[in-house]
């Protein structure tokens, strides 16, 4: 009798879960959930990330070719998102969150003499009491820059079979990079900030300077044989230009 009476006023089924899918989008791995019964293709962007909504029994080639169709508008979404969710004027101090390379680095403060050094991506500031903390968070992440773009122009050179130039950082607030057959090739440190994809087309296309030193078809073909995704992320560098922290 009691089994009977659950069966009568048991609840209805819920809906099944969305599934959470992997998608590659200009260079980048996205994660988007997917939900079946739709009445046609859509997709929607919150903070929860994106979802895409599909037909029953549609073919997931199809889904995911609307998805990346529709490419541009998700990273932009994307990147608009990111933006309006963390403030801009960081205060460095223990526990502050820093943008790494697509990921947080953690600011730990602990009595030193002015020195920095990075324990995986924690960032240590050994600091004295009247030392200025964002100061020795730039120098740090000035640091960290040199040593990870040093490597991605190794990388994009020798795809080239050339010899890695001299690399230097900058700080220039209108420009991701330069490239100099005298002085060699310069990028902007605040890309440390941005996910690894966006520094390593600044490199190639600092790179494909080496080659071509003008904007020409020629040139553009030298980039896409280095970095075949580069429209797609050049179009997201240009949303996430007014994201970038200010310590």
């Amino acid at each position: 009798m009691f089994l009977e009476q659950l069966k009568l006023f048991r609840l209805p089924s819920p809906p099944p879960e969305a599934k959470t899918r992997h998608l590659l989008i200009g260079g980048r791995i996205i994660d988007y959930r997917l939900k079946s019964g739709a009445r046609r293709l859509s997709m929607t962007i919150d903070e929860r990330g994106l979802r895409v909504g599909a037909p029953t029994r549609t073919a997931l080639t199809e889904i995911e070719a609307f998805v990346q169709a529709n490419g541009d508008w998700v990273l932009k979404k994307l990147g608009e998102l990111a933006a309006a969710s963390r403030p801009r004027h960081l205060t460095v101090k223990d526990g502050t969150r820093l943008p790494l390379l697509g990921n947080d680095a953690e600011v730990r403060v602990l009595p030193g003499a002015n020195r920095v050094r990075w324990v995986a991506d924690v960032l240590v500031l050994e600091a004295r009491p009247e030392a200025d903390l964002a100061q020795l968070a730039t120098r740090a992440l000035q640091k960290r820059a040199l040593t990870h773009f040093t490597g991605r122009l190794a990388h994009f050179s020798g795809q080239l079979d050339l010899a890695p130039p001299r690399l230097g950082l900058s700080s220039a607030h209108t420009r991701w990079g330069s490239c100099s057959k005298h002085s060699g090739i310069r990028v902007n440190w605040r890309l440390i900030h941005l996910p690894p994809h966006l520094g390593d087309y600044v490199v190639a296309h600092e790179v494909a300077h080496l080659l071509e030193m003008n904007h020409s078809a020629r040139f553009w073909a030298v980039v896409g044989s280095l970095y075949p995704e580069w429209k797609a992320a050049r179009s997201e560098l240009k949303q996430r230009a007014t994201s970038l922290p200010i310590l």
